[in-house]
């Protein structure tokens, strides 16, 4: 991704973000577009904990490969 596309992708997400908070905190929104969007918010922050979680099984295993081809390197 180029440096413009993350930050068009980051501004979008913010937006996304506040507009749900807004709904999610307003008081003239109906309980069911509450629901809605507090559903819809749970399951995005659960995708993105296991998309991280990911990511940290693929860091942890690149840090072995470096630190066994370090300790070839140094044997």
């Amino acid at each position: 991704m180029t440096k413009e596309t993350k930050i068009i992708v980051g501004v979008l997400a913010g937006a996304a973000l506040g507009a749900t908070i807004a709904l999610a905190l307003s008081s003239d929104s109906t309980d069911d577009i509450k629901g809605k969007v507090s559903d819809w918010f749970c399951d995005l922050l659960d995708s993105s904990k296991d998309k991280l979680a990911g990511l940290a099984d693929k860091a942890s295993g690149v840090a072995d490969k470096v630190k066994d081809k370090i300790a070839e390197i140094k044997a």
